[in-house]
């Protein structure tokens, strides 16, 4: 069996998928936003709908990770890979636990009761979801990116600018996830990069200047 050209395509799906749902997240729950905003007008459909969008976004992650590792070859470095593969599948359970605090918060509002109790549930809620996402799952996405970045330096099975783009783009997101939310869509962002690159690689797309541009099935 080979992996398929086109499953290099699952990084640009994860990229777009998971970029959609931390802007909904982002904007249903705002940096510096009062207890319980999750309730606000239109807030809630943002979260519900983030919810839906994360599992396929973890799906596609999970066919990222088995293009990259596939792209090893004979190089692999079973220590770093272990890294590698660990740090991909935390992040991705933490995303998922946190959306499903999100979902829960959904869902607990049809039965809520005491207002007041609930509202300090929600409070719970609404934190807990931060952390997972933020101060956990965020940084073991850069450590995710450190060990793969790690990996290609020693094989050469990247270009030296994209490693160090990695490493940089990981620091920012170690050590300055605290700082702002926004700062999370660096990511996504660096995942769609490898993802085309991997797919100019794989022959699915070809740049312009080598013909005319076209995606080959």
């Amino acid at each position: 069996m080979s992996t398929p050209r086109a499953a290099a395509a699952a990084g640009v799906l994860f990229a777009v998928l998971f970029g959609v749902a931390l802007v909904l997240i982002r904007t249903a729950l705002p940096e510096g936003a009062e207890p319980g905003s999750q309730w606000i007008e239109g807030a809630t459909t943002r979260l519900r709908v983030a919810a839906v969008v994360m599992p396929f976004a973890g799906i596609a992650f999970l066919w990222f990770i088995g293009v990259v590792r596939d792209g090893f070859g004979r190089f692999e470095d079973r220590f770093f890979s272990s890294v590698f593969l660990g740090s991909g599948i935390l992040f991705l359970a933490m995303m998922f636990a946190s959306s499903a605090v999100g979902a829960g918060l959904i869902a607990s509002k049809a039965g809520m009761v005491d207002a007041a109790v609930h509202s300090e549930v929600a409070t719970f809620g609404q934190m807990l979801l931060m952390a997972l996402s933020k101060t956990y799952g965020i940084r073991m996405a850069a450590v995710f990116m450190m060990s793969l970045a790690t990996i290609w330096l020693k094989t050469g099975l990247m270009p030296r600018a994209l490693v160090f783009t990695t490493y940089l783009v990981a620091a920012m997101l170690l050590l300055g996830s605290e700082l702002s939310m926004w700062l999370t869509l660096a990511f996504p962002a660096w995942v769609l990069a490898v993802s085309v690159l991997l797919l100019v690689r794989a022959g699915v797309i070809d740049l312009p200047g080598d013909g005319e541009s076209s995606v080959r099935p």
